[in-house]
């Protein structure tokens, strides 16, 4: 049954990295419910990839699985390339790989540190970004949405420095992309999560460090995966958000208000 709240996505071509888990299974599951065509790229979770591509295929969408480190710029380009030849091109890409790596405070952090966050949450946008606008300049037209995060406007905490400044980087690189890919009928935007409760808390935040982030938020809960995908559909939608692009939509229960 087609669930979309935009049609004009169906039969669409759409490429999310880090889509194992989280927010981007989410917006994988969202996608094939609006008869898309999804790539879903993973890393080490090659079994939590293979059962999202079984429910996009259950909602009626197509599944492709496609591996690869997010810190080395070649499998980024390769992941790109392969996803586009199984999917016929790249109509939305979700750049969504990325992560904390681990909590570290300044006086810590080493150059191996520093360059695999920096690998995984910058070069990783920009590279995929970069491969993946040349099929849809070819295309006539196409779609980037960015995965930033509420660190990157409120610095982040607890040795999360690294992580929402390179987070910050991918707010700013959206800006620029929009203004550089307009001309090429390319939008690009980002979609920017507050706390969700996902594999990514449950990695890096201690159950008393979510109960102090929720105090802080006006709708008094964390946020789901779920509650992000409606973003993603809305930014990849022409017919519901062709005059938008170089923007940042915050889903974060109120907890920062730009």
């Amino acid at each position: 049954m087609n669930e979309s709240i935009a049609p004009d996505l169906h039969g669409k071509s759409v490429l999310i990295t880090g889509a194992s888990t989280g927010i981007g299974a989410a917006a994988a599951r969202a996608f094939a419910r609006s008869g898309c065509k999804v790539g879903i790229h993973y890393n080490a979770s090659r079994n939590r990839a293979e059962e999202v591509a079984a429910d996009v295929r259950l909602a009626g969408g197509q599944a492709h699985l496609v591996g690869g480190d997010f810190t080395d710029s070649a499998t980024v380009r390769r992941v790109i390339e392969e996803a586009a030849a199984a999917l016929s091109g790249i109509d939305i890409l979700i750049n969504n790989a990325g992560g904390l790596v681990r909590r570290v405070p300044v006086g810590e952090i080493d150059d191996a540190f520093f360059d695999e966050v920096i690998d995984l949450n910058v070069r990783s946008v920009v590279m995929a970004t970069g491969a993946a606008a040349a099929h849809m300049r070819r295309a006539g037209r196409g779609n980037i949405i960015n995965v930033t995060s509420i660190a990157a406007r409120n610095g982040g905490a607890n040795g999360a420095s690294m992580y929402a400044s390179a987070k910050a980087f991918v707010s700013t690189f959206t800006r620029g992309m929009a203004k550089e890919l307009v001309k090429d009928n390319i939008r690009v935007n980002a979609v920017s999560p507050g706390v969700i409760t996902t594999p990514f808390h449950e990695r890096y935040s201690t159950p008393q460090m979510l109960e102090t982030m929720r105090l802080t938020i006006p709708m008094a809960r964390l946020g789901t995966a779920d509650e992000c995908a409606g973003a993603f559909l809305f930014l990849a939608s022409d017919a519901l958000s062709g005059y938008v692009t170089g923007q940042i939509i915050e889903v974060n229960g109120g907890q920062y208000m730009p």
